[in-house]
């Protein structure tokens, strides 16, 4: 490892020569602890008593090499502190952990598994002009296993099954909430004690690798939820670790965040190295085909409030990471949850920008939402909520979430955020995510959503799919299966995402019937999208295109099979000087082709 590299942020690689490196039977341990009085490594190959650790290098490091060890077997850090206390630790940057609530790190092997996707490595892009959509899913609770007492499938066990469910109802891109280990279920992985560690709840390092190389033959990408902000606060972790505040601020007006955990100190060039090394481990070692990056607001300014100021920090250690990720790893996609108006997010870091591939449209989402939350009473005054997000949308590569965040801590579903009762959901939540669908940018879906899940989501019980059971829900699914398989096979929808060109409105300024148009375009193909979100049926109304003689019919989400009202017929409209009069029923989106 390049030590001055590692001092001052700039490795990518300290995980190849920290934690422990296992050589046949025998295995080295390296510690970086400069604070600690002494160290001692303790596991099953020792009985669990002290191996002494020599200090290497510039006297911050300690280093010890052990026989007789196998793979699996446990081991921990006996950190001694120059103030006399002791504590054991799990290794900061070891490849497995037992599961909660035990913690002793676990030896792993991390050259034993052979992957099988050279292909789909060579051909991944960042998507910006292709289709990226994107099923979310924490792994634990989209389906449960009655065999084991958690519920828990292990990786491949649930590989096969997802990726077929996926490209069964067309999304091509998979994320996964954080697999690091965490101790608390109910932190969903976002509040890690082992970076390094791909958590047991779902089986070993390379069982991970086989689950993604499942997705790669399958043409899934596999985007992990990347947590590089703070850290759980137990003391077998990260905290305090050899008795000082090493990887923490050392002050809690900025070294606790908003969650209770510790704030990584991102000034820090240790800091820096361990996290963008995590990051690289786990695009490297596992071929991740992205990160999101959680809380980066968090990061942008000093606990998340504009007031506090901007970290530069942090700042500039996002942007290092995030250019040598893209260096290193051709093809892999950088997402970043952002609910800031910081400039430049997805800026590369030569202009000044943060690096990211893509910025959560947390405007857009809030919005969208609000609006169909309203009464149709209400939305002629709302009616310019719908068109704002085109307003800032070419400020960022932005990518349009609907994410787990949206349906917990009751907010509800987003089937229940629609206005009205049971049955006048499904109309407008159709209507929603067509148009969501058509308007400019990636998507993300959450496990659930598809198939219009009615409660809450909890990490304790996986998705209620009896409700497929119901003609309702089961239409629902068949239409956003239709919808999907629309985005993905028609480029008006995503070659020139963040093209001027690709998306021109038709009619933004019907505030008093709802209604709205606008054409999506690719270089070989232009699409209409219509809209009527008013809760009455809109006759003959007349919309106007720049040229075409037709418009053939593609998608409508009032057809009966879904749940709707109107016989699906796909008889084409003729254009005369590129108008045409058409019928919207209520509650309804449209989406034709424009022949020319």
């Amino acid at each position: 490892m390049d030590m001055y590299g590692f001092y001052t942020g700039q490795v990518f690689d300290a995980y190849e020569w920290l934690g422990c490196h296992l050589d046949k039977n025998r295995a080295t341990f390296r510690v970086f602890a400069p604070a600690a009085a002494r160290v001692s490594v303790i596991g099953e190959f020792n009985g669990w008593s002290d191996a002494w650790m020599s200090k290497s290098y510039d006297g911050n490091f300690w280093e010890c090499t052990i026989d007789n060890v196998k793979e699996g077997q446990m081991y921990k850090y006996r950190i001694y502190e120059n103030r006399g206390g002791m504590t054991e630790r799990c290794d900061p940057y070891g490849y497995g952990m037992e599961l909660r609530p035990n913690n002793a790190s676990l030896i792993r092997d991390m050259h034993a598994y052979e992957f099988h996707d050279e292909e789909w490595m060579k051909k991944r892009s960042d998507c910006k002009a292709g289709p990226l959509n994107i099923y979310e899913v924490h792994l634990g609770s989209w389906k449960k296993n009655d065999a084991d007492e958690n519920g828990w499938f292990h990786y491949p066990e649930i590989a096969e099954s997802l990726a077929e469910y996926m490209k069964k109802t067309g999304y091509n891109y998979l994320e996964i909430m954080p697999l690091a280990e965490h101790p608390c279920d109910e932190s969903w992985g976002y509040q890690i004690s082992g970076f390094y560690s791909p958590t047991s709840r779902y089986g070993t390092a390379d069982e991970l690798k086989e689950f993604v190389d499942i997705m790669h033959r399958h043409e899934i990408g596999v985007i992990l939820d990347f947590v590089p902000v703070h850290f759980a606060v137990d003391g077998y972790a990260l905290a305090d670790f050899d008795g000082t505040a090493l990887y923490e601020y050392p002050h809690n007006a900025v070294g606790t965040s908003e969650w209770g955990s510790k704030n990584f100190m991102h000034s820090r060039g240790e800091v820096r190295s361990f996290l963008q090394s995590n990051a690289a481990y786990w695009l490297k070692e596992y071929h991740f085909d992205g990160l999101r990056m959680d809380a980066i607001s968090n990061m942008i300014y000093w606990q998340g409030n504009q007031a506090r100021g901007v970290n530069m920090n942090a700042v500039s250690f996002l942007q290092n990471m995030n250019k040598g990720l893209k260096s290193q790893f051709p093809g892999i996609i950088l997402a970043a949850e952002d609910s800031t108006s910081y400039p430049g997010v997805t800026k590369p870091v030569w202009e000044n920008g943060l690096g990211f591939d893509y910025k959560w449209d947390m405007g857009w989402m809030n919005d969208t939402l609000t609006y169909f939350r309203t009464a149709p009473e209400y939305r002629t005054r709302d009616y310019h909520k719908l068109t704002f997000s085109m307003m800032y949308y070419y400020d960022e590569f932005f990518l349009l979430p609907l994410s787990h965040d949206e349906v917990v801590h009751g907010k509800a579903t987003i089937l229940q955020k629609m206005n009205g009762d049971y049955d006048g959901k499904f109309p407008q939540a159709r209507a929603f995510y067509l148009y969501m669908y058509a308007h400019p940018g990636k998507k993300l879906n959450f496990m659930g959503n598809e198939f219009g899940q009615l409660r809450e989501w909890t990490q304790k019980q996986e998705q209620d799919w009896c409700v497929l059971e119901y003609p309702i829900h089961d239409a629902f699914l068949h239409f956003m299966k239709d919808l999907n398989a629309l985005y993905l096979e028609n480029p008006a929808f995503w070659e020139k995402d963040y093209d001027r060109d690709g998306f021109v409105w038709r009619d933004c300024h019907e505030e008093e019937k709802c209604v709205y148009a606008f054409e999506r375009r690719s270089k070989s193909q232009r699409i209409l999208a219509v809209f009527n979100f008013s809760d009455k049926v809109q006759e003959g109304f007349c919309i106007q295109t720049e040229s075409g003689k037709k418009l053939i019919p593609l998608l409508n989400s009032e057809w009966e099979k879904y749940g709707g009202s109107v016989k699906e017929k796909k008889e084409e409209a003729p254009l005369a000087d590129g108008k045409a009069e058409i019928t919207l029923p209520a509650f309804c989106g449209m989406i034709f082709e424009i022949q020319e």
